[in-house]
């Protein structure tokens, strides 16, 4: 089903399908974050990815029971967009050869997947309670702060140390 197709009739549909949406997106993260740690230098950094990994494996959990609580069987949908932003973090990845310069790259992958994941969060929360599902709106609201607190908090690390080494 693509998002401009005749499938999405109704808010509910695009509801849904955004939700397949994220649900993909999440898990494809649950998969991604452990590399990007491991090829992380900066300690709070990969400390940071490993931290994050508890939480999406959280966020998992959470949109599946979205998922129960709005009658829908959990399915996720191919995300072209968190695979091009995984895709294109492997690639830069494997071009940096200077440590420093990789953890400024990383926290920029790491902040692009954060910002889509943002963007449907809150999409998904307002539809939610368009549709009159604030139970559901509640549960993904907490995932959306916990993913503006790590974009947050690889700002701050970018700030303060890793963009500094990067650029020396």
């Amino acid at each position: 089903m693509g998002l401009f197709t005749k499938d999405i009739k109704t808010m509910n549909d695009l509801f849904v399908h955004q939700l397949q949406d994220i649900y993909y997106a999440e898990n494809q993260l649950v998969k991604a974050l452990p590399k990007m740690a491991e090829k992380a230098t900066d300690k709070q950094l990969k400390q940071g990815f490993l931290t994050h990994l508890d939480e999406t494996k959280t966020h998992v959990q959470r949109l599946e029971q979205v998922f129960k609580m709005h009658g829908v069987a959990p399915k996720a949908i191919d995300c072209p967009a968190i695979d091009g932003i995984i895709e294109e973090a492997d690639e830069v990845a494997g071009e940096v050869a200077d440590k420093a310069v990789l953890d400024a790259a990383l926290i920029n992958a790491g902040q692009a997947a954060e910002h889509y994941e943002i963007t449907r969060y809150g999409s998904l929360i307002a539809w939610a309670k368009q549709l009159g599902r604030n139970d559901c709106a509640a549960l993904l609201q907490k995932t959306l702060d916990e993913e503006k607190a790590t974009d947050k908090k690889l700002t701050s690390l970018a700030e303060s140390s890793v963009n500094l080494r990067a650029a020396s």
